[in-house]
């Protein structure tokens, strides 16, 4: 696409470089001003060749934003995952160190303080 575009913008300036010289040297070429019919066929040829290459940037601009997009969500689902990952692994550090800590058989004794992290 964005090949396609180039070629547009080239083919763009061509046109209206081609258009210039044409309009410039018409004096000498032809022995005249050009009429205002030509002139004004020039200019909306041009026009929708500028349109062309207005819609293939546009087109290519989207379609990058569309797979941007669609890169950060896939980004942020594989950091959900590890996460998640992540998360379940500390769980399970946590539950085997409660499951080996001793049952104390006095229960007036203040346990000591545990961080969890």
């Amino acid at each position: 696409m964005k090949k396609v575009s180039n070629i547009f913008q080239l083919l763009t300036a061509l046109f209206f470089g081609l258009g210039l010289v044409y309009f410039l040297t018409y004096d000498r070429m032809w022995g005249g001003s050009p009429e205002a019919a030509e002139v004004v066929s020039w200019l909306l040829a041009g026009l929708v060749v500028y349109l062309i290459t207005w819609g293939t940037g546009w087109g290519h601009l989207s379609s990058l934003n569309s797979r941007i997009r669609k890169l950060e969500l896939e980004k942020k689902e594989l950091k959900a995952l590890v996460f998640d990952l992540e998360r379940g692994v500390k769980m399970e550090r946590m539950d085997k160190k409660i499951d080996e800590q001793p049952e104390d058989k006095d229960s007036s004794a203040i346990k000591p303080r545990e961080n969890f992290k």
